[in-house]
This record gives C-alpha cells, sequence and structure tokens, in this order.
C-alpha cells in the first residue's frame, strides 16, 4: 500500500492526542491534536434551559465553532458582526452530534454550552471538534453533582468523526489540508461508539464516485471511529 506525503498509509489516522483540564475555568475541557489540526474544546454549564424548553423537563446541549485569526493561513477574520456560513453550518453539526448521544431527560434542565476554537488548521477541524467536545462534555458532566457514570447518567453513547475521501483515485482515512485541497471526493463520517452512523457529508468535487467507493469510504471511516473512540476511553480512563 503507497504511503501518503507525510509517510502515513492510506487507511492510517494522523497521531491524535487529548490533553484533559487544558482550561482551568471551565467545567470539562480538551486539547486535541489530530495531526497538525489541533482544537480546543471547553464545556461550560448553566443550570437554565432556552425559553422554548422552559417547564419541559428536560436539558439541552448547544456547540460554537470558531477558527482563531492565526490558525490558517492567510489570516483568517474574527466573527465580530455575523458568523460566516461555514461557522454556522459546523457548529449545528456539533450540536447535533453531541445531542444525538445525549439523554436530554436524565441531563435535567440545565444547558451545555460547548466551544470548539481552532488554533490550528490542517484539514479535518470539524470532525476533530466533535471528537475533543465529547471528552469535554463528559468531563463538564462529572463536574454536576447529581450526575455520575455509575448512576443518573445523560450520556447513552460516545461519538466521534473522522473524514475521509478519494484523491488521485485512492480512498484515504483523515485527510490533511494538502490531501483535503486535492480530492475528488471529500466525506465527513461522524459515529457512535458502538458503530452506529449519526451524520455522513459526502461530496464530489467536480468528480462523481460510484457505490462501490461510497462503502470503501465508509468502511475506512468506520474503521477510523473505532480507533478514535479507544482514545476517548483512554483518555477519560475507561479504557
Amino acid at each position: 500500500m503507497p504511503t501518503r506525503n507525510d509517510g502515513r498509509s492510506a487507511d492510517q489516522l494522523r497521531p491524535v492526542t487529548f490533553t484533559r483540564g487544558f482550561a482551568s475555568n471551565a467545567a470539562g475541557s480538551v486539547l486535541i491534536s489530530a495531526g497538525n489540526t489541533i482544537v480546543l474544546c471547553t464545556a461550560s454549564v448553566s443550570p437554565d434551559v432556552p425559553p422554548w424548553m422552559v417547564g419541559r423537563g428536560k436539558g439541552w446541549v448547544t456547540a460554537e465553532y470558531n477558527m482563531l485569526p492565526g490558525s490558517t493561513s492567510p489570516r483568517k477574520q474574527r466573527d465580530r458582526q455575523k458568523v460566516d456560513g461555514r461557522t454556522t453550518e459546523i457548529q449545528r453539526l456539533i450540536g447535533r452530534s453531541l445531542r444525538a448521544v445525549i439523554d436530554p431527560v436524565l441531563l435535567g434542565e440545565r444547558t451545555v454550552s460547548v466551544d470548539c476554537d481552532v488554533l490550528k488548521a490542517d484539514g479535518g477541524t470539524r470532525t476533530a471538534s466533535i471528537t475533543g467536545a465529547y471528552v469535554a462534555l463528559y468531563e463538564a458532566l462529572l463536574s454536576c453533582d447529581d450526575l455520575s457514570p455509575s448512576a443518573r447518567w445523560p450520556l447513552r453513547e460516545s461519538v466521534a468523526a473522522v473524514s475521509a475521501g478519494i484523491v488521485g483515485g485512492e480512498v484515504l482515512l483523515d485527510l490533511d489540508y494538502s490531501e483535503d485541497s486535492t480530492a475528488e471526493v471529500d466525506m465527513n463520517v461522524i459515529m457512535t461508539g458502538s458503530g452506529q452512523f449519526i451524520e455522513v457529508q459526502g461530496t464530489g468535487e467536480g468528480h462523481t464516485f460510484t457505490a462501490t467507493q461510497l462503502q470503501q469510504l465508509l468502511a475506512v471511516g468506520q474503521q477510523g471511529i473505532e480507533q478514535l473512540t479507544k482514545l476517548q476511553q483512554s483518555a477519560l480512563g475507561l479504557g
């Protein structure tokens, strides 16, 4: 199997690390590094819910995403007045992904806000954000006095995400920027730790792809999710 520009095989993740407790003022935080992509994920808990949820006995999880000015070149402008369409789409994806694995009734009437700030971008920022956001969310829930993994625990299972794509006719896992920017097909796969799909985003970039290639992309993506799930468990002291 041919190697890539960073020496990886086609089905190999970039090196992934989690540094928990990176932001001491947040209820939960983790710095996730996936190769040269680095994202700070923090989770904060407030004892209230959006107005439309008051009195329903359910909690809410929401997410925000941002790329810091120095995270990419050329400099990324700050979203001071209006959040751009890409940012809006990504933070909605992160929120949906987290809500897919949480029981809002067991969460209770509280809101968990997860912030994903990209410090360095080299492809896969949205997938790294989701993977790190789960760890930050888990840590934040541990700070709630009435919640415990051994008793009342709102997380049904884990969630992680990874990119896959077709570059030069070859199916690759976990694209860096040089690969993502030249990919014929680009896909993001979001799954639970038990192997259930939450969302699949697949696009032909000026190319088409076959049903066989789609299955190959999903298979390599699922393989990557399995590895990421083990790394999450290890980071949380569960594996």
